[in-house]
This record gives C-alpha cells, sequence and structure tokens, in this order.
C-alpha cells in the first residue's frame, strides 16, 4: 500500500463525503422541528448538537491522521487535504455550537449564562471553538505566506489543545455512559504518542549524526 498515487476523484469524493453529515442533520433537525419526526429522537436538537459534536471530532482526527499516513504509507499527496479535512472540523464545530445556540438557547443571553453556571463544559467548548478561529483564518497560503513557516507551524499547534478540549467537553456533557469519550481520547492519545516518539527519533538521529560527524576525525586517526 506504500507510495499509492492521489487517485483523480479523491478531492471531490472527500469534499461531498464531508458534507454528507451536515445535510443529513439539518434535513433531520428541521424535520423533527417543523413536521414532528423523530429522526433524532424525542429531544432533537440536543442529539442534534451531539451528532455534529462527534462529526467534529471524527474531522479533528481525520486531520491529525494525515501525517502519520504520509509518514508509514508514503502517501504525501495527503497533506495538500489537510486543510480541507481542518476547514471541515471547524465547519462542524461552528455548526455544533450555532445549533446550541439557535435552537437550544434561542439567543437568550439569561439562558446562556445559566447554562454556563450549571454546565461549564459548555465554557469548555466555547475555548475551542475560539481557538480554532485563528487557524481557520490563517489556512490559506497566503497566510502562511504572511506569517513565515515556522511561525505557522508554531500557531497551528494549538490543534493538539483544540482536540484536549474537545474530548473534555464531549466527556462532561455526557451524563452516565462515557465510552465514546472514552474511545475519542484513545485515539487522540495513539496520534498524540505517535508524534512523541517521532520527535524522539528525530532528536535521537540528530544527536547520533552529530556525534559520528564531530568524532569522525579521531576514529580516522586512529
Amino acid at each position: 500500500m506504500r507510495a499509492v498515487r492521489e487517485p483523480a476523484w479523491f478531492r471531490n469524493a472527500l469534499f461531498a463525503a464531508a458534507c454528507v453529515p451536515a445535510l443529513i442533520a439539518i434535513a433531520a433537525l428541521a424535520s423533527d422541528i417543523l413536521a414532528h419526526t423523530r429522526h433524532f429522537g424525542s429531544n432533537p436538537i440536543n442529539e442534534g448538537e451531539h451528532f455534529l459534536g462527534r462529526w467534529a471530532l471524527r474531522f479533528l482526527i481525520a486531520t491529525l491522521l494525515v501525517t502519520p499516513l504520509r509518514e508509514l504509507l508514503g502517501w504525501h499527496w495527503l497533506a495538500k487535504h489537510r486543510r480541507t479535512l481542518g476547514l471541515f472540523a471547524f465547519a462542524y464545530v461552528v455548526l455544533h455550537w450555532l445549533t446550541y445556540a439557535l435552537l437550544d438557547v434561542q439567543l437568550d443571553w439569561n439562558d446562556l449564562k445559566q447554562d454556563l453556571a450549571k454546565r461549564p463544559f459548555i465554557m469548555i467548548g466555547m475555548a475551542g471553538l475560539l481557538l480554532l478561529l485563528p487557524l481557520a483564518a490563517t489556512s490559506s497560503a497566503a497566510a502562511i505566506r504572511r506569517l513565515g513557516g515556522q511561525r505557522w507551524r508554531r500557531l497551528h499547534r494549538l490543534i493538539f489543545v483544540v482536540c484536549v478540549l474537545g474530548v473534555i467537553h464531549f466527556w462532561m456533557g455526557v451524563k452516565k455512559d462515557i465510552t465514546d469519550p472514552l474511545i475519542y481520547a484513545s485515539i487522540f492519545a495513539v496520534l498524540y504518542l505517535y508524534r512523541v516518539v517521532s520527535w524522539w527519533r528525530a532528536r535521537r538521529t540528530r544527536s547520533t549524526t552529530t556525534t559520528l560527524a564531530s568524532s569522525g576525525p579521531l576514529a580516522s586517526a586512529d
């Protein structure tokens, strides 16, 4: 499976597939609220929020998965789709928030304040959304040129903080069954561990190379 070339249809298929969950959520919510169906159960707004939130986490996972797939399988063409995946993650977080703000509390500031006091996990979710804003705003090639590669990479490491906040938000939001949050937390932990191991190996390789280079003349003399 190494070095598989990018299929010609991949970009369009990725975009279309990424839109499907949002269309399902919008259609189901509209049907449940207006036609009194039960696609999202007896509490469609709450279930719609959870549905969109889970998809936001899935797109964050997909974004972080690009690097391991590139390095392990040689699928380097995936790099150019990482921005698309990240923007879809942002879009689903925004839809998750809009469902809460427009349909749940209906932009009532008093209800929002009471919710924040009773359910602090909402503030954690909002913090994740705010941290995603600069990442989405600097996702273009022009922004990378303006910031410079090194500064851009430092800024976009905020995605790791966003993922942690997203899992905590999900974990605190469920009442009893923490199976799903635990699964997402485990996946993120594996992706983080992969990066730590890769960093450690790269550092060790650089250290070994430097040591060999500095001891080379002495070794030759021996």
